[in-house]
């Protein structure tokens, strides 16, 4: 199977971090990208980090709330709510 365009900047390929959608033309992957931001840093400290430019995170987070199931969603509310109320 050959590489695959999922949506602008971000593309899928198996020989690629096993086929999971990555920011086009590297290796970093949209899951890391969004746990990075989650984790307080910023669009440009993250393309910093791993030489890429905002662009592409911005599309990254894009993709990843277009395609991250409502039940996750939820989930992380509910947690964060946990964090706040413990």
């Amino acid at each position: 199977m050959a590489l695959k365009d999922l949506a602008p900047r971000i593309t899928a390929d198996p020989g690629i971090r096993p086929g999971k959608p990555v920011i086009k033309d590297t290796r970093m992957p949209v899951e890391a990208v969004a746990g990075k931001m989650a984790s307080g840093m910023t669009r440009d400290e993250v393309a910093a980090a791993y030489g890429t430019a905002g662009k592409d995170i911005l599309a990254a987070l894009a993709y990843a709330a277009a395609t991250v199931p409502d039940w996750r969603i939820l989930t992380a509310q509910v947690a964060s709510y946990m964090i706040d109320i413990v």
